[in-house]
């Protein structure tokens, strides 16, 4: 408590580099990293429903997220050439 009082009153604070933009909370770098774990918390919970309570074997909750994988992108390689600027060959 004291080295953090004395931090302030001394203004050692002054001497630290900032943080660069690239890292700060709110960039986007920041914003997508944190979304991914996110997203990986959502997967495990998910995975954890699958095999605590529905009785799925983890294969075969390994097997729904690799369909599931393998189908959205399949739909967004389609959406994604509907309205994509593809080919007038």
């Amino acid at each position: 408590e004291t080295a953090f009082i004395n931090f302030i009153s001394d203004k050692e604070w002054k001497s630290i580099e900032p943080v660069s933009s690239w890292f700060g909370p709110s960039s986007f770098l920041m914003s997508s990293t944190s979304a991914l774990f996110q997203l990986s918390m959502w997967i495990r919970h998910v995975h954890d429903y699958f095999t605590e309570n529905l009785g799925i074997p983890v294969w075969g909750s390994y097997a729904i997220f690799g369909l599931a994988t393998l189908f959205s992108g399949l739909i967004l390689g389609l959406v994604s050439e509907a309205f994509g600027t593809g080919c007038d060959c």
